[in-house]
């Protein structure tokens, strides 16, 4: 029997997209977890027949730019923790290696429950079931007084605003000394990236959360703008020319538009 029995579709698309871009630009992202499990991925996943190169590209830029984000974050303060929520399939632990920090993995309990039955629960990582918004599963980290990173990835984009604002308010209570990275779209990107999430068939993924300006929704937080990232600059520059035509006219209209960033706010 497959690991990814009675494991939700939805978590494949990502899962996919890391697959397929290790088998064709290894240059610019390996996932070498991702591979292992490749073989075990349902016979009928159809995620990668309805996506394009560009698609795949805009799902694994977000891990690219992350890990080298993670990595910064961990050299700068070493011992700290670093917390993945919704983290799904999300393969980072393995891929970062050996390195000084505590993870911890949140996500809904079903999710969660499909994560420990496909990758399990390693030294120096912890799962945690819960809700995203209410913060009670902040209660699960050993200590909060550490330097913490927050990652939220694919998330936000299916929320309102205000409940973005709320939760970054109680994350800033919770913990004493926070970072948070999130990937955002601006109002444009939203609209695209909804029609693609409804192709791979999840016809309810209406998205609500837009970021036109970073630096002003830096100030509606509350928080310190520390970086606002476009997505595509290294992909751009390492395997731009072995893409097709109209996707490094994609990337480059979406890195000039800011229609997919990366924004990272200390709390």
């Amino acid at each position: 029997m497959s690991k990814f029995e009675g494991v939700a579709d939805t978590l494949f698309i990502p899962l996919t997209a890391r697959i397929y871009m290790s088998r064709r630009f290894p240059e610019y992202f390996y996932d070498a977890k991702a591979m292992e499990l490749a073989d075990e991925l349902p016979q009928d996943n159809s995620i990668e027949k309805n996506s394009n190169e560009y698609s795949m590209i805009a799902s694994v830029a977000r891990y690219y730019n992350l890990d080298e984000m993670v990595k910064k974050f961990i050299a700068v303060h070493p011992g700290c923790n670093i917390v993945n929520l919704g983290c799904g399939l999300e393969t980072m632990y393995y891929r970062l290696g050996e390195q000084n920090a505590m993870f911890y993995e949140m996500d809904q309990p079903e999710v969660i429950e499909g994560r420990r039955k496909v990758l399990g629960e390693h030294e120096n990582e912890k799962l945690i079931a819960g809700n995203l918004f209410d913060l009670k599963w902040a209660e699960e980290v050993a200590d909060t007084t550490l330097p913490t990173l927050m990652i939220v990835s694919g998330v936000f984009q299916y929320f309102h605003e205000e409940e973005v604002l709320s939760f970054i308010r109680k994350a800033k209570a919770a913990f004493s000394d926070a970072e948070l990275i999130f990937d955002a779209t601006n109002k444009t990107g939203v609209k695209y990236a909804e029609k693609y999430v409804k192709k791979t068939g999840n016809m309810d993924a209406m998205m609500y959360f837009y970021v036109n300006d970073a630096g002003e929704f830096a100030k509606k937080a509350n928080c310190r703008l520390i970086e606002c990232r476009p997505f595509y600059t290294a992909a751009r520059k390492m395997i731009g020319k072995k893409t097709g035509l109209y996707t490094r006219i994609a990337m480059k209209v979406c890195d000039d538009l800011g229609r997919a960033i990366l924004v990272h706010l200390k709390l």
